[in-house]
């Protein structure tokens, strides 16, 4: 493949309250997509679990895993193997008290480059995150792979565009979102086709404005009273979707060409013409 050509795989699957059974899944998946050539493996968020944030429950706490632990250093192994990235979400314990939505990104060569913790967390009916959650302290981070520079940012995360271009700004080629948005039971069709429009409108305008390529994984399945409806997708640099999953479970793959980058932000030069100058109010809460 050419050095600027580079296979993404996103792997959307349903999860079971079997953790191990949900890994192994996902390592099967991860091989699969392995033997079709993807170099960059992008897994769901908190792929090894439900999506147990839809009730109050202290039990969940030990569903919590340390990085590195156990479930890394499997992946790792696996990455090294396949030599491939991969990025991995899962549900972190930093510290007795102190939880985190993360991922780690492992380099082709099994090399764990670090963790990426989810900065905005939300609470509302059916997804009761922040209280498992600590928001990530950590910086926006992009991490230089073997194949790309990859910026990972988790679900909640994308509809902040100020996230987006602080990451895109610091040299992110892919921006990554792992996602678990679905439907409630008293959502109908037409309000999960809002949903589904906005939430891919939100992340093709991060390509656009960024001049970058966006990646969404989300999951599928029936869990408690949350239909995940998928739609995982890829946006090339100018808010194209070049490719998109449907609502079973999927191994979507498809050819990212990062020379369109720098190309994209010659015609298109938002970086160029930001004004910086004037963007102080950004800071404040509200600007009242």
């Amino acid at each position: 493949m050419p050095a600027n050509k580079v296979k993404l795989g996103l792997i959307q699957h349903s999860c079971s309250e079997n953790k191990e059974a949900n890994i192994s899944k996902a390592a099967d998946k991860i091989r699969k997509a392995a033997q079709q050539g993807t170099q960059i493996i992008l897994l769901q968020e908190l792929f090894n679990t439900t999506y147990f944030c839809q009730e109050i429950d202290e039990q969940y706490f030990g569903w919590a895993q340390p990085i590195p632990g156990s479930m890394t250093k499997q992946l790792c192994a696996l990455s090294k193997e396949l030599e491939i990235v991969i990025l991995a979400p899962f549900f972190e314990k930093r510290a007795p008290g102190i939880y985190h939505n993360s991922l780690v990104v492992i380099d082709a060569d099994g090399t764990l480059k670090g963790t990426y913790r989810k900065k905005h967390i939300p609470d509302d009916p059916g997804f009761y995150e922040k209280y498992y959650f600590t928001p990530g302290d950590d910086a926006y981070r992009v991490f230089d792979t073997r194949y790309a520079k990859i910026g990972p940012l988790i679900c909640w995360d994308q509809w902040y565009p100020e996230a987006a271009r602080i990451t895109a700004l610091k040299g992110a080629e892919l921006l990554v979102y792992p996602t678990a948005i679905g439907t409630l039971p008293d959502e109908n069709r037409k309000k999960e086709q809002e949903f589904l429009n906005a939430w891919q409108t939100m992340q093709q305008s991060h390509a656009i404005a960024n001049g970058c390529y966006v990646a969404s994984i989300n999951r599928v399945g029936q869990e408690g009273d949350i239909s995940f409806w998928g739609h995982s997708f890829v946006s090339a640099p100018f808010g194209q979707i070049q490719a998109e999953a449907g609502t079973k479970e999927e191994i979507l793959i498809t050819d990212i060409d990062l020379g369109k980058i720098e190309e994209q932000r010659q015609i298109w030069p938002f970086f160029r013409d930001r004004r910086i100058d004037t963007y102080k109010p950004i800071l404040k809460r509200f600007d009242d």
